[in-house]
């Protein structure tokens, strides 16, 4: 993950029973820094359903979405999904209709084998497609990632490959972890 803010990134074990605590701990601490009262955060999930190992952000959205009693805004789903062809589009839609509001970026990252099933929670931006080498624009003022794979020379048959079973628990962890976060704002 290539953060565009030099913060620091905090390292979760994602097999973890405590890991949704920790997540939902330094998301709170993230959050209470940068939210004003009256102003909710945007959650934008970014990611494609069409690869598994990039499906880890529509499937956060999708959990936030239907998740009892979760009223802030979440765009990114498995239904509506924000990916490399309409993110500039896509950010120009939330700023317009949130252009006060902070962003946390939800993304899956590759990255080394210790790290693997592994969340970063950071302040600052994430590139999405960095992974892959794209180029994108950078989004949020905190970001979230999964890192659902190790990287390599072949990123893309790597996300094609990934287990859509270490996606899934990645997913969950990482929805329990928002949801905590937001009850206790």
């Amino acid at each position: 993950m290539k953060t565009a803010a030099l913060s620091k990134i905090h390292y979760i074990n994602g097999k973890s029973e405590t890991a949704p605590e920790l997540l939902a701990a330094q998301l709170g601490q993230l959050m209470s820094s940068i939210c004003t009262p009256g102003i909710p955060p945007v959650f934008v999930c970014i990611g494609s359903d069409r690869v598994t190992g990039d499906s880890l952000g529509p499937l956060v959205g999708t959990k936030l979405q239907y998740a009892h009693g979760f009223s802030l805004p979440v765009y990114g789903t498995l239904e509506f999904p924000i990916h490399a062809l309409n993110l500039k589009d896509a950010m120009r839609s939330i700023k317009h209709f949130h252009p006060h509001n902070p962003i946390i970026a939800i993304d899956a990252s590759l990255g080394t084998r210790r790290h693997q099933h592994y969340i970063t929670v950071s302040s600052g931006s994430l590139c999405p497609g960095s992974g892959v080498n794209k180029e994108l624009m950078e989004v949020g003022d905190i970001s979230i990632t999964g890192i659902i794979n190790t990287t390599g020379e072949f990123a893309q048959l790597i996300l094609q490959t990934t287990r859509l079973s270490a996606v899934m628990s990645l997913a969950d962890c990482i929805c329990e972890g928002i949801l905590l976060a937001c009850n206790r704002l």
